[in-house]
């Protein structure tokens, strides 16, 4: 016969039914064929945090096991099915195979692994952890959670199987700060995470209570310097940089305190708890002044950082992204470095600047290339923005390409003006320093213009 014996724990337990005297064993450590099936038990896996759980969502994540039907179940090369019985209060639960279970076949140690979900195509593959974009439903964030206990050495005598969570957690807690009086009906969002294994780049978070936001991610490190958290309120979009590496790892929870201002985001606090201990770093966030379309590779600029911002990520090796203006851009005061510095980094994107303005663009360089742009790739374009009030000075007495719009351009250059002044030594253009292929058409130019060889109104040379 079966015997069955379920034994109290405080962890996830892997139970062998040995309701049996002494004298039905064997005199070894065999056990009768067939008579005592492996039978889990679990109970939570973590604290309970989200409130308000639906009974048709999974709730690992909160440490029960409320909408569990069912978990993958591996004995040396064997994988399968067991069905989740949960208990009244949901804190713990049976996994138990009615048909064909495994069978303990004698007291010696075994290994065991166990996953939820598990793939129903391939049940003996563990799948990777892949979550849900849109977080924002109580069950697509619960569902988003990956459990399992790998590669556990399991005693006869105490029998224990743990599970752990596969992903990282995240939870922002929004506070009102200057020039604001409330954070309700904020939208946030995790960006800049990795695609790898099909996971989404940002997540849309859930409102769990109140200003208490939540997600799920599969680890991976958010590099330093990235927009990591991004916050929609009050018509503005407001993002958190953090200045080290944010590593986000399986079973870990971070939790950021987060001061919205009409300047930008204070990080109150981060903090790493239950479910696990981890890293953390608090800063300062900001409004990083563009808006990115993932679907089209393309920025939208609306002020003077933004344009900053968007320089720095082209000379940082972004040299192919879009990036359009749909306001008028004040750069006074502002440290400009040209987009595209060098042949390396040269743009090879399309830079539509609407008919908008850029004023208040003034420099003075030691570099080869100077402009707003320094360097435009064969592949880029360059259009439709009006440069006034330029001043921009090259001190490069081995020549160069000094332009108001390109310093040295191969690509398409479309209906631009400028005014101001541009002086260098040669190569010098009041919209291009030198035009070596792609064409220029519909551009002008009422900048003074100076320099020693190839100097001119529109363009100091051109092939076009």
């Amino acid at each position: 016969m079966r015997h069955r014996l379920f034994i109290p724990a405080a962890t996830a337990l892997l139970f062998a039914l040995a309701a049996c005297t002494q004298d039905e064993l064997a005199g070894d450590n065999r056990l009768p064929e067939g008579e005592y099936p492996v039978v889990i038990r679990a109970t939570g896996l973590s604290v309970k945090a989200t409130p308000l759980a639906a009974p048709s969502t999974r709730a690992s994540v909160d440490g029960d096991w409320q909408g569990v039907t069912s978990v993958a179940l591996k004995m040396g090369d064997a994988v399968k099915e067991y069905t989740v019985t949960a208990s009244t209060d949901f804190k713990s639960a049976t996994l138990s195979r009615e048909n064909d279970p495994y069978y303990w076949t004698s007291r010696d140690p075994i290994t065991v692994s166990a996953w939820c979900p598990f793939n129903n195509a391939d049940i003996t593959q563990m799948p990777a952890v892949k979550v849900a974009e849109d977080q924002s439903k109580l069950a697509d964030f619960q569902n988003s959670d990956f459990i399992s206990a790998e590669n556990r050495k399991v005693e006869f005598n105490n029998p224990t199987l743990e599970f752990t969570h596969r992903t990282a957690r995240v939870t922002i807690e929004l506070k009102p700060g200057t020039g604001f009086t409330s954070v309700a009906g904020a939208m946030v969002s995790l960006v800049s995470l990795s695609a790898d294994n099909g996971n989404p780049t940002a997540i849309k978070t859930y409102n769990a209570s109140g200003n208490t936001y939540e997600a799920l991610t599969a680890p991976q490190t958010v590099a330093a310097g990235r927009p990591f958290v991004k916050v929609k309120l009050g018509g503005g979009t407001f993002y958190f940089r953090p200045q080290n590496d944010v590593v986000l790892e399986a079973g870990s929870r971070y939790k950021y305190t987060v001061k919205v201002n009409t300047t930008g985001l204070t990080l109150e606090g981060c903090t790493i708890g239950s479910w696990a201990d981890g890293g953390g770093e608090s800063g300062e966030a900001e409004d990083l002044g563009y808006i990115y379309d993932s679907n089209t590779n393309t920025y939208t600029v609306y002020n003077a950082d933004g344009l900053m911002n968007v320089a720095e990520l082209v000379n940082g090796g972004k040299s192919d992204i879009n990036i359009t203006l749909n306001t008028d851009i004040d750069l006074t005061g502002k440290d400009w470095t040209p987009i595209g510095t060098d042949y390396d980094n040269s743009y090879k994107g399309t830079f539509d600047g609407g008919g908008h303005t850029i004023t208040g663009l003034t420099f003075t360089t030691n570099d080869e290339f100077a402009g707003l742009f320094g360097w435009l790739n064969r592949a880029g374009t360059v259009k439709n923005v009006v440069m006034e009030g330029v001043q921009i000075t090259s001190n490069q007495i081995y020549g160069g390409s000094i332009g108001g719009v390109v310093g040295s351009g191969w690509g398409t250059i479309e209906n631009c003006s400028v005014s101001g002044s541009v002086s260098g030594t040669v190569y010098v253009g009041g919209v291009v320093g030198a035009q070596i292929g792609g064409s220029i058409t519909g551009c002008s130019s009422s900048a003074t213009v100076k320099g020693m060889v190839d100097v001119g109104g529109v363009a100091g040379q051109t092939n076009s």
